[in-house]
């Protein structure tokens, strides 16, 4: 698999030349200075591909884009959408012309990954991000207070979220809407509870059954044009997986993932296969999604959470948690076998190692959250070895 790493731009405290020392060779970035809805340029994607390919010795390339934005009107299916349409068929064009062809983009409403700890704190001083489902019970029912949330919530999870607002100060709720805010690096809106109520009344008649209607009618106006110009599309999966403030999410289980290829049968509809996000729903066997939806596999994030009963995770070691990361490893590698044996030219699948514990030096540094250089530097490393064993023992390309 090709070693990728996530880069912000240039204002990333994992600079370049940091991730040349990863062994990584494949930059996963996008223009987070354009607002959502609007055109990336030609000139745009050309600078960016500069900066990373600025210093040849680093041996750098932009390999995928995360993400290309889907603006909230598309997800809402309000007013006229042409002009949204029309604009992100034309960042795929220019992202075409720059020889930029994989493109991991997510459908999940207002909010994107959510944690509520983002410092967790791990035995020697290390952290790690954290979703504790009691504070996000207790943000949406006594913070944000929208109505009927209390309706989503097992009693004892009710209980806790109590008793936490209650004992909470007002850092505490600053802190806990930051937290859930976070995982929106390159937003422009992030919502203060006035705002969020603004947006959820927005979304008040969308239940699952439209947002999944109004994905369909997005892949129906964009594939064809990534088909056209030999783009692959690739939805990542809702993290956590479930609805969040009433919000629907229907990119979170196997038969959702089924839904989407189906909805266009195309090999430029596919997946951005999130280990982590997949492995946060107890149903999901991550191993056996990746194998029954391989041929669509076009990214991969890997890491592992830690599930709890009541609905809470946390960040695990790449090769903790729950999912069995040499299994996965092993489909991924074989998947690979078979495109590299059918001639495929796009034989490798693009991964890299997702979010990362806090670590050594990097506690505390302004860091992206989840994404630190020592903690991914080590998941890599893990991973890596991972792959080089299965590749070895079963005779399959790296």
């Amino acid at each position: 698999m090709e070693q990728t790493w996530r880069w912000f731009g240039p204002e990333d405290a994992v600079r370049l030349p940091h991730i040349c020392q990863t062994g990584a060779t494949g930059i996963v970035t996008a223009l987070h200075h354009i607002p959502y809805g609007v055109v990336w340029s030609v000139e745009e994607i050309e600078k960016r591909k500069g900066e990373i390919a600025a210093d040849p010795s680093l041996g750098l390339r932009w390999s995928v884009v995360e993400s290309l934005p889907v603006h909230e009107s598309i997800k809402i299916g309000e007013g006229d959408l042409t002009p949204l349409f029309e604009n992100y068929r034309e960042s795929l064009r220019n992202l075409a012309r720059c020889g930029i062809t994989t493109v991991c983009y997510n459908f999940m409403p207002v909010v994107d990954w959510t944690r509520t700890e983002l410092a967790y704190p791990l035995p020697g001083g290390g952290t790690a991000l954290r979703f504790n489902l009691h504070e996000f019970a207790a943000f949406d029912c006594y913070m944000l207070q929208r109505p009927g949330a209390e309706a989503d919530y097992a009693p004892e999870v009710l209980r806790r979220a109590k008793e936490w607002h209650d004992r909470s100060s007002e850092s505490d709720r600053r802190k806990l809407l930051s937290s859930i805010m976070a995982g929106l690096p390159g937003a422009f809106d992030r919502y203060d509870i006035p705002g969020l109520r603004v947006m959820l009344e927005r979304y008040r008649h969308i239940d699952a059954d439209a947002l999944r209607g109004n994905l369909a009618r997005f892949l129906r106006e964009v594939i064809p044009t990534a088909e056209e110009v030999g783009i692959r599309m690739c939805i990542h999966p809702d993290d956590p997986p479930r609805p969040l403030m009433g919000l629907p999410r229907i990119v979170s289980k196997e038969s959702d993932l089924a839904f989407i290829l189906d909805a266009v049968d195309s090999p430029a509809n596919g997946l951005t296969l999130c280990s982590g996000s997949l492995g946060a729903n107890p149903a999901n066997d991550v191993p056996a999604i990746a194998r029954r939806f391989a041929n669509r596999i076009w990214f991969a994030h890997l890491r592992n959470v830690a599930k709890e009963p009541d609905g809470s995770f946390m960040e695990a070691d790449h090769l903790g948690g729950d999912t069995d990361m040499v299994s996965l490893i092993t489909v991924l590698l074989e998947e690979q076998g078979r495109r590299k044996s059918a001639g495929e030219s796009h034989w490798r699948i693009p991964m890299r190692p997702d979010h990362g514990h806090e670590l050594l030096d990097d506690v505390g540094k302004p860091t992206h959250p989840g994404y630190p250089a020592i903690g991914r530097l080590r998941g890599l490393a893990e991973l890596r070895g991972v792959m080089k064993a299965v590749s070895a023992l079963r005779g399959l390309p790296l």
